[in-house]
C-alpha cells in the first residue's frame, strides 16, 4: 500500500506495468538529464524525501538516484502533465546524471538539428 495522496494517484495514467515516465530536468538551466520510471510508491518516496526515487524495470526494484554513485538528485519540483501520463522532475543534479558518466543521457546521438 502506497502513501501517495489519493488525489494525485487518481490523476496518474499509468502504463500496463503501473508506471509513469519521469522526465528529469536540471531546475535552474532547463537541461534535460534523463528519463526514469515511477510507480505510486516511487513518486511518494520522491515527494516525501526530496530525493529522486525510481523503479528499475531491469532490476525490478526501487533505486534512489545517487545512493551508490554519489550523483544525487535533490528534487526541487515535481509536475504532472495535462494528460496525467508524464511527470516532470526538476532537480539539482550532483555531478553526472547518466550511468555512462555523461552529464545527460541525451548527448550521445544527435538525430536532427535545424
Amino acid at each position: 500500500m502506497t502513501g501517495l495522496d489519493p488525489g494525485v494517484a487518481a490523476r496518474l495514467k499509468r502504463n500496463e506495468a503501473g508506471l509513469v515516465p519521469a522526465v528529469v530536468q536540471q531546475h535552474d538551466t532547463g537541461e534535460v538529464l534523463m528519463l526514469g520510471w515511477m510507480d505510486d510508491e516511487a513518486l511518494h518516496r520522491t515527494l516525501t524525501t526530496g530525493r529522486a526515487t525510481y523503479w528499475s524495470r531491469s532490476r525490478g526494484e526501487y533505486w534512489v538516484k545517487g545512493e551508490t554513485s554519489g550523483h544525487v538528485q535533490h528534487v526541487k519540483e515535481v509536475r504532472l502533465d495535462c494528460d496525467g501520463d508524464t511527470l516532470l522532475v526538476k532537480v539539482d543534479q550532483t555531478d553526472v546524471a547518466c550511468h555512462t558518466g555523461d552529464r545527460t543521457c541525451f548527448d550521445a546521438d544527435l538525430l536532427l538539428a535545424t
